[in-house]
């Protein structure tokens, strides 16, 4: 597929998308794109909107089992258990209740397989997006940006030992 078709199905999904977003009152195009990059999703289908829930969902996904890697490490790669110390208690416990929030996430998500109605899954993402926008993605990036944080001055203070 060359750049000219990719631009004409983006056009034509953004056509469509918007039909639904005026029936449901759903965000954005470009805010769920920005979130949940909804642009790849095929346009030929009947179920645009449970695409886009399936989209938003797997992304979900991915945080809660990013969450559930540093609540649990027990079988994950030793890279993690050097920035799980970096974490204190409400550390801890802001992720204990993102990966409680995700975990229903996941299980509405299996319902609405099971279930199919447009207008809930027009409820699922308008949920999604409020849920992401104004929690999830706040307390989530202030973990991240504390996992990521350079602990040289730590290494000094115990004489430079990793295991200090």
């Amino acid at each position: 597929m060359n750049k000219q078709d990719k631009e004409c199905d983006l056009e034509e999904l953004k056509i469509e998308y918007e039909k639904l977003r005026e029936k449901y009152e759903l965000p954005s195009f470009s805010e769920l794109n920005i979130l949940f990059d909804i642009e790849e999703i095929d346009t030929e289908t009947e179920f645009l909107l449970r695409k886009i829930r399936r989209v938003v969902a797997d992304k979900m996904t991915g945080y809660l089992r990013f969450i559930e890697i540093i609540l649990n490490p027990s079988n994950s790669p030793l890279f993690f258990f050097k920035l799980i110390k970096r974490l204190d208690n409400t550390d801890k416990d802001i992720l204990s209740n993102l990966y409680e929030e995700l975990g229903k996430v996941e299980v509405e998500t299996i319902a609405l397989d099971l279930e199919h109605s447009e207008k809930n899954e027009a409820e699922f993402i308008k949920e999604m997006h409020n849920l992401f926008n104004n929690k999830i993605r706040i307390e989530l990036l202030g973990v991240i940006r504390k996992l990521s944080e350079d602990n040289d001055n730590k290494k000094k203070e115990n004489g430079g030992s990793y295991f200090g």
